[in-house]
């Protein structure tokens, strides 16, 4: 029987010993009866060695960890037992140094005549595809934790960004900046269009964040459109996107801002300043949420929600031809009026708080507070560039104030406006101050960041004065 399995192998001597992979041949005792070039190689035990022996003992006699491997759990050893073949891959084998590498191999029964007379078993080390599956597993890994570091990131950011801001900006208390809030809340949640309107500076991108923001829509992206910054010849390349070969200088295919919105928001800045052209394609993605690139004939497919921001009367453009009836009409299926500084003069308390508050952060500074002398200033400026101008004007003062209170080194340009309160009495303006600086401080009279300390006055007189006017503490 030894004899048979013996004569079998050596017959394909030549073929066996040119293959890659490691080959045993074991007769029904399982004695080695050959072994190819290959298994020396990468055992280092020589054929003269192993021939007649149980090779068990020499090379897989223990497990990756060094624990015994009894010769009657071997799985080569059971496919002479049972003549079941089988495909290992979770062992190693063991060199005549001592070390070990992984292995993949298959026993597989001989059989002559209808009668099995030996096992064949077949291995290839696998020690470099196990590397190489260990470091793209430690790859995914770093690459997991680097996503989850991200998304911490962004979710840390997004939360910094939202308190740093309060909705992104968003602080007030006059009835007019109310109301605008109520309707912000109303519609965020919806896939409405929306058309902000109002002059320069008061704040309409933060009104477009904040819808934004407030939409099912939030963890996607909001893709931003400044009509009257890009040139009339571009503006439809970087809206629709171009194929490549488009125009002059189309070098290649780019994605326009509707499809990077897909899914998302778009906020068109400056509406107003769209180009007949551009108006008749917004209307189309508008009416079928689909359009084309610019040099191309392919209809894609966008799912995109539209805000929209001009300083402009739209519907006097639509009476003098400049811009279309029907896109207006789409635009301004829920408008929003973002009320001039003027109009919400009592909000400045409020306002320069919050921006003093950012300003420290930038700056590296620690104002508590504005004087009152420069809060009632400010208050009776008419602020003909909005909040933009009152940012720009706290930005500079901030940065030339050396102490934790702010005061006006520079007047304000009284003939960039009128003054706002020319028609208020003294004790009106007063009034509405002392008001707005109680809501502030939630009611707080005293101590560090009261209504007291923020005015710059002794605790008593604020209190005289309040009394003086009929105000109430009120929380």
């Amino acid at each position: 029987m030894n004899k048979g399995v013996a004569e079998f192998l050596p017959e394909n001597q030549l073929l066996l010993d040119a293959v890659g992979e490691g080959i045993y041949g074991f007769d029904l005792n399982g004695h080695a009866v050959f072994i190819n070039k290959a298994a020396e190689q990468m055992t280092q035990w020589r054929a003269d060695e192993l021939i007649g022996q149980s090779i068990h003992q020499f090379h897989h006699h223990s497990h990756s960890d060094g624990s015994h491997y009894p010769m009657e759990e071997c799985h080569i050893y059971a496919t002479l037992h049972d003549g079941k073949p089988r495909h290992i891959d979770n062992e190693v084998f063991w060199r005549k140094d001592g070390s070990c590498f992984a292995v993949e191999y298959t026993s597989t029964p001989i059989y002559k005549d209808e009668r099995m007379i030996g096992v064949v078993a077949i291995f290839r080390d696998i020690s470099l595809q196990r590397q190489t599956e260990q470091a793209l597993r430690n790859a995914l890994k770093q690459v997991q934790a680097l996503s989850q570091q991200l998304q911490d990131e962004n979710l840390y950011l997004k939360t910094e960004i939202d308190n740093e801001h309060n909705i992104h900006g968003m602080v007030g208390n006059t009835p007019i900046f109310n109301a605008m809030m109520a309707q912000i809340k109303l519609v965020a949640s919806t896939n409405s269009t929306v058309l902000i309107r109002g002059e320069n500076g008061t704040g309409k991108e933060l009104v477009a964040r904040s819808l934004h923001s407030l939409s099912q829509r939030q963890n996607r992206p909001l893709v931003k459109v400044n009509c009257a910054a890009i040139s009339p010849n571009l503006l439809e390349s970087e809206l629709f996107g171009h194929e490549k070969g488009a125009f002059t200088g189309a070098f290649e295919r780019r994605k326009g801002r509707f499809e990077l919105a897909d899914k998302g928001t778009l906020f068109l800045d400056e509406i107003g300043e769209l180009s007949p052209a551009a108006q008749s394609k917004l209307l189309r993605v508008l009416q079928e949420q689909e359009l084309e690139r610019v040099g191309g004939s392919k209809t894609i497919k966008v799912d995109i929600r539209i805000i929209a921001a001009t300083n402009r009367d739209l519907s006097k453009m639509v009476e003098a031809g400049s811009f279309r009836m029907d896109l207006f009409y789409r635009l301004n299926v829920f408008p929003i009026e973002v009320p001039s500084l003027t109009q919400r003069i009592a909000d400045v308390p409020l306002l320069v708080s919050s921006i003093l508050s950012q300003l420290n952060k930038k700056l590296g500074k620690s104002i508590t507070h504005a004087t009152s002398q420069t809060l009632n200033e400010l208050m009776a400026y008419s602020w003909p560039g909005n909040i933009r101008e009152l940012q720009n004007v706290l930005e500079r003062e901030a940065i030339i104030c050396q102490d934790n209170y702010l005061t006006l080194t520079t007047p304000l340009n009284a003939d960039r406006g009128k003054q706002k309160n020319h028609n208020k009495s003294l004790k009106q303006m007063e009034t509405e101050y002392i008001r707005a600086l109680i809501k502030q401080t939630q009611g707080r009279i005293s101590g560090p960041h009261g209504a007291a300390q923020i005015a710059g006055v002794p605790e008593s007189t604020l209190r005289s004065k309040m009394k003086k006017l009929g105000i109430h503490k009120r929380k």
